[in-house]
């Protein structure tokens, strides 16, 4: 087995919050109200809550045990579980090149964020219409240098972090960031919900109409807890290869599911009520979040500040994510090629700064770098989400339920049989059975529904 000595996280609190951090980020700001905005509303908020509990949170344990019992990164975790002339090592690989891939368009939009941040303080959307505000979106997208700027400075400040190593570094950070996030948002809810019109968004989002509850909205909901809760890339398993083997597996799975599924709620909360309040369609992605409420909060009153905070949250909620996607690629760096950990922190985020400036260049009008109508970035979203993420966490649940001793399995669980075995075996025979077809069903159906 890998060597016992490597850094853990030093507190429960601590591995919840880097876990959490690494869930959370632009998908739960404006992705989720976008599915649900496309879904029902509540009717999808039901069914996302149940599948992120009964599915979502038994991925993450079964990547938790995989990492926690070879302590090793994603690639050494198979190959110390899998045996020598194994091929499950190369799902490892695949993790890591997931969690490249993703960093390297994540850090495009991590960018914009940084941009736009700067955008708000300055008071660049103040007095201007809707127009004016999307206008500013396209300049600054096709602007020669400084989304490159900004995206490169975001992957330095992730790279500062990820150097740190783990206590010093990603829980020290995820627990200074991970508040800051929750209160921003809880502000922007109270602000959010004294705006008129604000009990209809609330309607929308928290009374259930179970009519709405389609095949479609089950996809959804499962797609969006595969992806949010970050399963199949790699980040889960080297952060259980830092847990430690007092710790409740289980109990942190759920606290993890649960914090994420919070911050998708508070996201709702923040954007529902305004979207009605303004007559603004709720399911606009990415231009919600950098044009339209921008739009929203000079509107409002004290919308300097509240724009401002908006910003500083979507800042926070990215950096948590970038720097759990950058510490799969140092984790393997440093234990497969010996890299110090600011080597392989440089390496990693160099070798991500190539690709994603291709990303980032792709939006420009004119650039060359399309592949038909696809931009770089397009592609590198839909290689990840369609097929790298599903196929890995497929494969994942089949190691962990049909390739490991299952008495190895619940010797993760129970912790050496010093908790109850019940919602334990539960939760095995859920990875065994249930959870492949669950991601088989979302990955056919994404392909089917494109």
């Amino acid at each position: 087995m890998a060597d016992k000595k490597r850094e853990t996280f030093g507190s429960k609190l601590g591995l919840i919050m880097a876990t959490a951090g690494s869930a959370l980020g632009l998908g739960n700001i404006y992705r989720f109200p976008c599915e649900a905005g496309a879904n029902g509303g509540a009717a999808f908020l039901i069914v996302y809550l149940a599948i992120a509990l009964l599915i979502g949170t038994p991925l993450m344990v079964a990547e938790f045990i995989i990492g926690r019992r070879s302590k090793s990164n994603a690639v050494g975790a198979f190959k110390v579980l899998s045996g020598t002339g194994s091929a499950w090592p190369l799902l490892g690989y695949l993790g890591v090149l997931c969690a490249f891939l993703i960093l390297a368009f994540y850090t495009t939009v991590a960018g914009w964020t940084l941009g736009y941040l700067g955008k708000a303080a300055a008071g660049h959307f103040s007095g201007q219409d809707l127009a004016s505000i999307q206008q500013q979106f396209s300049s600054f997208t096709n602007h020669p240098w400084l989304p490159i700027v900004c995206q490169l400075a975001f992957l330095a400040l992730t790279a500062v972090v990820v150097m740190r190593g783990v206590k010093d570094g990603i829980e020290r950070w995820s627990k200074i960031l991970m508040p800051m996030l929750l209160v921003i948002m809880v502000v922007l809810c109270v602000k959010s919900l004294t705006l008129s019109g604000a009990a209809e968004g609330l309607a929308f989002f928290f009374k259930p109409d179970f009519s709405k509850i389609t095949g479609r909205v089950l996809i959804s909901a499962l797609g969006q807890s595969f992806f949010s809760l970050s399963i199949g890339m790699g980040a889960l398993i080297t952060y259980g290869s830092y847990i430690s083997r007092k710790d409740n597996m289980v109990s942190s799975a759920v606290g993890v599911t649960l914090a994420d599924t919070l911050v998708a709620v508070l996201a709702g909360v923040i954007i529902f009520p305004a979207a009605f309040s303004f007559g603004i369609q709720p399911e606009a992605g990415a231009s919600l979040a950098f044009t339209t409420l921008p739009m929203v909060f000079q509107q409002m009153t004290g919308g300097y500040f509240f724009c401002l905070m908006f910003f500083l949250l979507l800042v926070i909620a990215t950096l948590t994510s970038t720097i759990s996607l950058l510490e799969v690629i140092v984790a393997t760096l440093t234990e497969e090629l010996h890299l110090s950990r600011t080597k392989a922190a440089l390496v990693g985020a160099a070798g991500t700064a190539v690709i994603g400036v291709l990303a980032t260049l792709s939006f420009r009008a004119g650039s060359p770098l399309h592949i038909g109508s696809s931009t770089v970035f397009d592609l590198l979203d839909h290689a990840t989400a369609l097929y790298l993420m599903p196929i890995g966490g497929l494969l994942i649940v089949l190691f962990l339920g049909w390739k490991m001793k299952r008495a190895d399995v619940m010797d993760e669980l129970t912790n050496g049989g010093t908790l109850r075995t019940g919602i334990r075996k539960a939760i095995y025979l859920i990875i065994r059975y249930l959870a492949p077809v669950a991601i088989a069903v979302i990955f056919v159906s994404q392909l089917v529904m494109r």
